[in-house]
């Protein structure tokens, strides 16, 4: 593969099929549009992981503690500002599906009913290099109406008429690709996954209607939301779009970011459309920085640690009436069932789900994630129900969410009443 005109960079392994092809996504200009990327940000996401060691290494020594920064109290005061909002494709999303960018899939996905797809290059996909760029073909294609396809089976793929909005997640700041060296160290893997797909797939979106919508995952705070924002600012410089044409959705999957979700959104603002609540890594991040201290953070067995416990309640609670104070959506936890062949396991599992949307709706969420096709109709019933005609709850006025015992209000900012609820030890 030739290195782009003055750039320094080496493409290593392209294995399996279709090969052929990788050329349509490892173009010298898509290659030059990496390394400006790479030029202006990877010292400061290199700065950026370095901050989060050593604040994990405190936290886990109980040297630091976890609250609300007093230093950007100002932000969470000022009742001005407000993000940027939904855009063409967003203003509904009662349900969103999210899967890897495989190519069946990728059909199924968009062909599944739900309003929005989560092409997942993060949490669904193992990174091979094969899937990081065939992932992208297959989004590509996608948007070049391509993927028709018949598989040996004999089983016809196509997309219909009313495909979901396309909002692609990249892998998250703490992993690097190993497969794109600049001067001979890895690329940031979010900028790789970012960099590919807005190259490519940014104008043609534009053109289909919608446009280039992300998914950012594992942020740890409102400077790791910046770096993005200065991201997007370059890449839409770089191709000529305006301004705040991208969209993005925060994943609260972290402990830290809990504690700085209107200062996300505040960096973001420009380009920012909702938060997600991303539980399952939410509690994984409680006992990743907490764990080491003892008895004093350990949790009950991960069956009984479900949405209603208290400091779950005040995480999903704060989220809810952050984004709608700032005109945010506020999407839910994904429910992660696979439907059984068992009717008797599908119909409680089924059950489970169908409260759990119910409850989210309820709560003031504007919709919520599935990971299967076959759970998109009890989604969309469960906000139906809620919604009905709305495409959201924006307008519902914050003091008639459901009042969440743990939470209180300290001036205009909704917090913890004790900080250890919001950590885990109101189980």
């Amino acid at each position: 593969m030739p290195a782009p005109r003055g750039g320094r960079i080496e493409v290593i392994g392209e294995p399996g099929e279709p090969r052929e092809r990788f050329r349509e996504i490892l173009t010298p200009e898509a290659l030059e549009f990496l390394i400006a990327l790479d030029t202006a940000f990877a010292a400061r996401w290199a700065g950026l992981l370095a901050a989060r060691r050593e604040r994990h290494l405190l936290l886990a020594s109980g040297a630091a503690s976890l609250d609300f920064l007093p230093e950007t109290a100002a932000i969470r005061a000022d009742a001005s500002w407000r993000v940027a909002g939904a855009a063409p494709g967003l203003v509904d999303r009662r349900v969103e599906i999210t899967g890897p960018t495989e190519r069946t899939m990728t059909v199924n996905a968009l062909n599944s009913g739900a309003q929005v797809w989560l092409a997942d290059f993060e949490d669904a996909t193992a990174p091979t290099w094969f899937n990081v760029i065939a992932g992208q073909l297959n989004l590509l294609d996608a948007l070049e109406d391509r993927l028709d396809f018949t598989t040996p089976a004999g089983r016809r793929y196509r997309v219909g008429p009313d495909p979901a909005t396309i909002v692609v997640r990249p892998r998250g700041w703490h992993l690097s690709e190993h497969h794109l060296l600049i001067d001979g160290r890895p690329m940031s893997a979010s900028l790789v996954d970012f960099g590919l797909y807005f190259f490519h797939c940014a104008r043609r979106q534009l053109d289909r209607g919608s446009g280039p919508y992300f998914y950012l995952p594992k942020l740890e705070g409102h400077r790791e939301a910046r770096l993005w924002n200065d991201v997007f600012v370059l890449a839409q410089q770089r191709l000529g779009l305006p301004r705040g044409t991208i969209r993005a959705t925060v994943l609260i999957e972290t402990i830290p970011a809990a504690f700085e979700m209107e200062e996300i959104l505040y960096e973001l603002r420009e380009h920012c459309a909702g938060l997600n609540a991303g539980r399952w890594d939410y509690v994984f991040s409680i006992i990743k920085a907490l764990g080491a201290r003892g008895e004093a953070f350990v949790l009950p067995d991960r069956a009984q640690v479900t949405m209603t416990v208290p400091f779950m309640r005040a995480y999903t609670g704060l989220l809810v009436r952050t984004c709608h104070r700032r005109g945010a959506h506020a999407i839910g936890g994904m429910a992660a069932f696979i439907p059984s062949r068992d009717p008797e396991v599908n119909a409680r599992a089924l059950d489970q789900v169908r409260q759990d949307m119910r409850r989210e709706a309820d709560d003031g969420f504007d919709g919520s994630s599935v990971a299967h096709p076959g759970l998109v109709a009890v989604c969309d019933a469960a906000f139906d129900a809620r919604l009905g005609a709305a495409p959201h709850q924006l307008d519902r006025p914050l003091e008639e969410h459901p009042e969440i015992s743990v939470m209180r209000e300290v001036g205009s900012q909704p917090v913890c009443a004790i900080s250890e609820t919001l950590l885990g030890a109101g189980t």
